[in-house]
């Protein structure tokens, strides 16, 4: 036995409550443990605790038996200077997001250098070649450049690959990996589930692998345990856990993550105490009122073009960001936007909004185009077309109240103080937040609240269109069913168009009439979302369908 863990649990200073309470679980060398459940529920603290990584306020109790040559030690009564030979050495962990968890400062082949000049005692010409080698092992394109790049220079998916280069780069015998493929694109989920599969069979490395959902999960994991609010909630063979699971919040878990065959006009999704709220009647098919009326929005032949700037006395390129785009968006549909990141999927909502500038094409709202609207015409366009952004925490003002980010719209069109209060609370309301959310600032609610209060505010001003950029993709799968049945709720009681835009095929399955399919800024595919999945004309539709990762592979 490798890794063995006894009554694992974890309280703060001045709180009773425990944080993770009583876990025992057990790990043999070459085997992986899918570690699931929804944020707070302890996965990470629990990786954490085994590395020594805990907050100095945080009061840990049970034990850790690890098998280290041949002799067990436990990891939580090892000394400060112990644990930092552990990490690293032994111990090895991948990220969620290796912008931050890299250096921004150094390049990425230096800092894989010192994991094996500190650890293995290796001079700098000899880390060097092995960085090398370990670059090439992790199938990084041009592993010269990406060792002389910094962070901000790769990729998302080519960053994640040095993370795990200096995850193994001193051959541990235990690799944690949190959240590793949360942000990353389908395809390039599955290309990196693929390598840790890959390097722990030909290394023989133990994996702890952390992720809120199951579908990931069960792509990589021998066996599954499931966390909910810091305790074990159920544990066993990855296809009895998928297939037949025991509890009722695994079975929840399990449902709430839409697929590509859901048809409910609602999602199922778990209360804050576990149980499981069963979703209502089925999704009624889109049907334009009539295809000859004028779509809302009419876009023909946009190219996007950004100016990219080169080292002194290089001269500046271009980057071309979208190319020849057409599409259209009709009054009660949703239009799903789907590619991997760079695709421009982003690109043409900012440009429907005018946020960035199109280099030629048109962009036409009710028959007119939008570059040439002023006065009245300009304000009532801005006004109907609202955008929610990816990232609630970042898109709303840390230092004004709920009440303050939604008067603002509302100040525009003219509210006496009665009328705007009302307002606001009908608009908590609509959310489904209570009224006392009005005196609280964004950092006192979760994820999805937040991302419920961009959504008032994206109502406020009783928009025609709403613009979705992966607003869901940040959040706990539970949370994100919640969430987008809102969204299917507010669309049928207002009135409401979409255009809604994530790398989630299955979310984008579920929530669109349309799906249009983007690749290097340009539209590979258009049609009837289940069209589109069941017979995807397009090689790329083909294979990024293929890459969803699916539940039904471990059944």
């Amino acid at each position: 036995m490798l890794l063995s863990i006894k009554n694992l649990s974890i309280s703060f200073q001045n709180s009773p409550n425990f944080v993770v309470e009583k876990l025992c679980f057990q790990l043999e060398s070459g085997e992986c443990l899918g570690i699931v459940g929804e944020s707070g529920s302890g996965k990470s603290l629990t990786a954490l605790s085994l590395l020594g990584l805990l907050p100095n306020h945080a009061k840990l109790e049970g034990e850790s038996h690890f098998k280290l040559n041949e002799i067990e030690i436990d990891l939580f009564r090892l000394s400060s200077s112990q644990q930092r030979e552990i990490r690293g050495r032994q111990i090895g962990i991948i990220f969620q997001e290796p912008m931050t968890a890299l250096n921004p400062s150094m390049k990425c082949g230096k800092q894989a250098d010192e994991m094996m000049v500190e650890h293995l005692n290796l001079n700098k010409k000899v880390a060097k070649e092995k960085t090398l080698e370990l670059f090439r092992e992790v199938q990084l394109d041009n592993p010269e450049k990406a060792y002389q790049s910094y962070p901000h220079q790769l990729s998302g998916g080519q960053r994640q690959r040095v993370m795990i280069a200096m995850a193994v780069s001193c051959s541990p015998s235990l690799l944690i990996a949190d959240e590793p493929t949360t942000a990353l694109d389908v395809t390039v989920q599955k290309a990196i589930l693929n390598l840790i599969k890959r390097l722990q069979k030909s290394r023989n490395i133990a994996v702890i692998f952390i992720s809120h959902d199951l579908g990931v999960i069960s792509e990589i994991a021998d066996k599954i345990m499931v966390m909910h609010k810091g305790k074990m909630v159920e544990t066993g063979d990855t296809h009895q856990i998928i297939s037949n699971p025991n509890a009722e919040y695994t079975k929840g878990l399990l449902a709430c993550k839409p697929s590509i065959t859901t048809t409910s006009a609602r999602l199922p999704f778990l209360t804050e105490d576990g149980s499981l709220i069963l979703p209502g009647k089925e999704k009624a098919h889109y049907q334009k009122e009539n295809p000859a009326n004028n779509p809302i929005i009419t876009v023909k032949n946009l190219c996007v073009t950004y100016e990219v700037k080169q080292p002194l006395f290089s001269p500046n390129t271009n980057y071309h960001a979208l190319r020849n785009i057409d599409l259209a968006i009709y009054k009660g549909e949703t239009l799903g936007l789907v590619g991997e990141s760079g695709s421009g999927k982003t690109t043409i909502g900012r440009a429907i909004t005018m946020l960035v500038k199109t280099r030629q094409g048109e962009i036409t709202y009710h028959g007119k185009n939008v570059t040439s609207l002023r006065g009245i015409d300009y304000r009532m366009f801005r006004k109907n077309i609202q955008l929610v952004f990816q990232d609630p925490f970042s898109s709303l003002n840390p230092k004004h109240t709920v009440r303050d980010i939604l008067a603002e719209p509302l100040r525009l069109i003219g509210n006496n103080r009665g009328e705007l209060n009302n307002k606001i609370f009908q608009l908590l309301n609509d959310v489904n937040l209570p009224k006392s959310s009005a005196n609280k600032y964004p950092h006192e609610f979760s994820g999805g609240q937040r991302q419920r209060i961009s959504l008032a505010r994206a109502l406020a001003l009783n928009p025609e269109l709403i613009i979705c950029d992966e607003s869901v993709s940040a959040l706990d799968v539970s949370v994100q069913a919640a969430i987008l049945n809102l969204l299917n709720q507010l669309k049928e009681e207002k009135g409401l168009t979409y255009l809604f835009i994530s790398h989630d095929l299955s979310v984008v399955k579920y929530m669109s009439d349309r799906i249009v399919v983007l690749q290097h800024g340009e539209v590979k595919e258009v049609g009837e979302s289940a069209e589109i999945y069941q017979h995807p004309q397009s090689p790329y539709t083909q294979m990024l369908i293929a890459s969803i990762p699916g539940i039904q592979n471990s059944l």
